[in-house]
């Protein structure tokens, strides 16, 4: 964090750029976690489901939401990135309050 984001040892409404930055940047994380996670257990769902076909649809199910769910949240920063390049307006990809001057 800036300098200009703490004052006399607190933090002030300068430091919610990088806190939000933060949170941001620790969801996709967790997504990406979360989205393997389930990959495995849809793995470990087939390879128990012997041969029942409920069970193999389940574990495609369960597979294929955690493929949908890892692409929304990479998709989501690509279309930012998107609009700010056909914008040509690259502070859009920067968190902050004073970027885009």
């Amino acid at each position: 964090m800036p300098e200009s984001c703490v004052e006399n040892g607190v933090a002030t409404l300068n430091c919610i750029p990088f806190v939000f930055q933060s949170v941001v940047n620790w969801a996709l994380i967790f997504a990406a976690i979360v989205a393997i996670f389930f990959i495995m257990f849809a793995g470990m769902k087939f390879l128990r489901s012997g041969g029942q076909e409920k069970l193999i649809e389940d574990a495609r199910n369960t597979f294929i939401y955690a493929i949908i769910g890892l692409g929304v949240v990479l998709l989501s920063f690509f279309i930012i990135s998107a609009i700010s390049n056909v914008t040509q307006v690259p502070c859009i990809k920067d968190f902050g309050f004073d970027n885009c001057k």
